[in-house]
């Protein structure tokens, strides 16, 4: 009788063994934590604590969804079927794409996690965080003298109640940073801050669209989650360089009397119909010509800034770079605005302020009007008036 009952005991363990999950079900949340948690079970300790860093980064970075279940329900349907080593191969896809120092191969390192909170917290949990307020730093990304910086680095701190950074490591707190500007949201970014060496959100202008930006200042609100507080900051009216922000190309227009013509073949009677020429492409843009015109100046690139000019007042090359009567005694060139006041009917002007420093050192204000043409599609300055 003991025999049977032992026998009936294995049967049972097998059967329990034998049932548990190695691939994620994500038809429901129950289902879906349950599959997890036989998945864990059957890895190494270190290994499980990877497994929950890999569905941690998966939940805050791989999905859009907002609130912990609606991110939970995504992640379910994002990794119904999985196995583990699928898993770990989609969060370093993750990580890697959001430029988070973490990998699957790498030691733990945002600490122990669960995503589902329903466990007991660990002996010590690195992401409560003692921190009153929130800070943010804001700095410009340098760019060259005509066109100014090429974006921000936005580096958010945690303070304390006097106003003094807080220290702390082996975090992951989930942080999120907001664009917006004129009341209107522009994009919206992710990243984990792990100590205060955060390096931050890096935002490119050329990435900003300029028909979205209202009087080139835009708006940054910065979120962070520890384990017991939501911290926010709003920084208004931040200042970016309207030159730099993305400007969709015109599109290119077909004229609209370009028809096929046809005609018949007097000896077999066939219609050949001949389409229209493809239109020409538009010249480029004027203000681009007189930047790289300063740009090549500054860098005393005198060659190629003769090239894109066909102005007879400047007469030769050699009177052109001359460094005591032409432009060979530029030294640098520092452009304060540029603006194109018209242009129509393959003729541009391009007015232009900056500080021009000769040689010797001496810095002279200018206020200059550009004349260009257009030819064969490409813009080339004719003439060069210094404004009172």
């Amino acid at each position: 009788m003991k025999f049977i009952k032992y026998c009936l005991l294995a049967t049972l363990l097998f059967f329990m063994v034998g049932c548990k999950k190695t691939s994620v079900d994500g038809s429901s949340r129950k289902s879906f934590q349950e599959s997890i948690n036989d998945m864990a079970s059957s890895l190494p300790t270190l290994k499980q604590v990877k497994f929950n860093e890999a569905l941690y980064i998966l939940k805050t970075f791989g999905v859009e969804a907002e609130g912990d279940i609606a991110e939970i329900t995504a992640l379910g349907k994002l990794l119904d079927g999985k196995k583990t080593a699928e898993i770990f191969a989609m969060a370093d896809q993750v990580a890697q794409k959001n430029g988070i120092a973490w990998s699957s191969t790498a030691p733990p390192s945002l600490g122990e996690m669960n995503i589902f909170g329903n466990v007991a917290a660990s002996e010590k949990d690195p992401n409560d965080i003692d921190a009153a307020s929130l800070s943010i730093n804001v700095r410009n990304i340098a760019g060259d003298s005509l066109t100014g910086s090429k974006g921000l680095i936005i580096i958010p701190q945690l303070l304390d109640n006097n106003g003094r950074k807080v220290d702390f490591e082996g975090a992951a707190l989930e942080t999120v940073m907001e664009i917006s500007s004129g009341g209107n949201k522009i994009s919206t970014s992710k990243n984990l801050m792990q100590d205060p060496a955060f390096r931050g959100f890096t935002v490119l202008y050329a990435k900003l669209p300029k028909e979205k930006i209202f009087e080139e200042k835009i708006d940054i609100k910065l979120t962070v989650k520890t384990t017991k507080k939501l911290l926010q900051m709003i920084k208004m009216g931040v200042p970016v360089n309207g030159q730099a922000l993305y400007t969709p190309p015109p599109p290119v227009v077909a004229d609209s009397l370009q028809v096929p013509t046809s005609t018949v073949d007097p000896q077999t009677g066939e219609t050949i119909v001949t389409p229209p020429p493809a239109p020409k492409p538009a010249a480029s843009d004027p203000k681009a010509t007189v930047t790289k015109f300063l740009n090549n100046l500054s860098s005393q690139n005198f060659k190629a800034a003769y090239e894109v000019a066909d102005n007879p007042n400047w007469g030769s090359y050699d009177k052109f770079s001359n460094p005591n009567s032409g432009f060979g005694s530029v030294k640098n060139i520092s452009v304060k605005n540029i603006a194109v006041p018209y242009n129509k009917d393959n003729s541009a002007n391009v007015n232009v302020t900056y500080d021009v420093t000769d040689k010797n050192g001496k810095t002279t204000s200018l206020n200059v009007t550009y004349g260009l043409k257009s030819v064969n599609n490409n813009w080339k300055i004719t003439t060069y008036k210094i404004n009172p």
